[in-house]
């Protein structure tokens, strides 16, 4: 079996800290969004190639991360784009990934800033007990939120319709970027697009497909993070933390309030201020300041300062006052 990681995102709502970086490399915790994926794939025996999708702009970061990491499965996959309008969609982008690596046999495909609290080889039992298309539904608990995602509905743990992205949600059970295709899925993507579908989202796939063929749902509960924008990036580090605070060795804390949900990484100093639910990366100086719901890139420098909901990029200077 094989897996693909789709990591070819530009993420522009989280600029400015990732028009510079991967999303996926984003830290939650001790770890990355996709070293958390990376480290599942990598235990599942059943998973002998694990090829990582991503745009040309990020080729490179990703082959230096691969080749610092513990992982031994996964290769590089680039897809010919550097800007988002030249992105061919991700199903487009899929369908010549399969075709470029001759995939063609059972394949997960999973996005690669998808932060998910079960485990990717319980989903892959499921898959191959029923030994058909599988996606994995979550219930956002919010038709306002149900709007952006393919709506599910089911009969028992089978898929009985698939609305991508629609207007009015009859429910909140949704299909999140995680999807197991049979051997015999894998060439009905070409007569998709051949057919003038939508390239962009595989949630359009998946309703074409559920049309045609039997579909099934791995429903789960605990937690389920879509890391696409600031908000749901502190959300997802929030659930992670737990409430506790991360505090790198090697940082400087000095007469702070420290709320809930603060990560403060290597070499950052946090001094005579009170920061609540934040991210504070690598080499960042923050210097009597009430910072809350904000990230703080690296090597960037705030002094009296009172923020709310910032998003702040590298190399910054806010100095109030002078």
């Amino acid at each position: 079996m094989k897996a693909v990681v789709l990591a070819g995102g530009y993420a522009t709502r989280l600029w400015p800290i990732t028009k510079h970086r991967p999303k996926m490399f984003l830290p939650v915790g001790d770890s990355t969004v996709i070293d958390q994926i990376f480290a599942e794939l990598e235990a599942d025996d059943r998973i002998d190639e694990v090829y990582v999708s991503t745009n040309e702009r990020f080729a490179e970061d990703f082959r230096d991360h691969l080749a610092e990491s513990e992982f031994d499965k996964p290769r590089l996959t680039v897809e010919d784009t550097t800007e988002e309008d030249e992105k061919f969609g991700v199903v487009g982008a899929l369908a010549q990934l399969f075709d470029r690596e001759d995939i063609t046999e059972d394949t997960l495909v999973i996005a690669g800033d998808n932060l998910i609290s079960f485990g990717v080889s319980d989903f892959v039992d499921f898959f191959q007990e029923k030994d058909s298309p599988t996606l994995a539904a979550y219930d956002v608990g919010s038709r306002e939120r149900a709007k952006s995602y393919g709506l599910v509905e089911l009969d028992g743990d089978e898929v009985v319709d698939f609305q991508e992205k629609p207007d009015d949600p009859k429910s909140t059970l949704v299909s999140i970027a995680c999807y197991a295709f049979t051997a015999e899925t894998i060439p009905l993507l070409e007569e998709y697009l051949e057919s003038g579908n939508n390239p962009d989202e595989p949630g359009w796939f998946v309703q074409w497909l559920q049309q045609r063929d039997s579909v099934y749902a791995y429903t789960f509960d605990e937690a389920w993070f879509d890391i696409g924008t600031p908000e749901s990036y502190l959300e997802a580090v929030g659930w992670k933390l737990d409430g506790e605070n991360q505090i790198a060795d090697s940082a400087t804390v000095e007469n702070t309030t420290l709320g809930d949900n603060v990560h403060v990484m290597p070499r950052a100093e946090v001094v005579n201020s009170s920061v609540n639910n934040s991210i504070v990366f690598p080499n960042a100086t923050i210097r009597d300041c009430d910072i809350r719901d904000s990230i703080i890139d690296e090597k960037t420098r705030v002094e009296n300062m009172d923020l709310a909901g910032a998003l702040i990029g590298a190399h910054t200077q806010i100095l109030n006052g002078e």
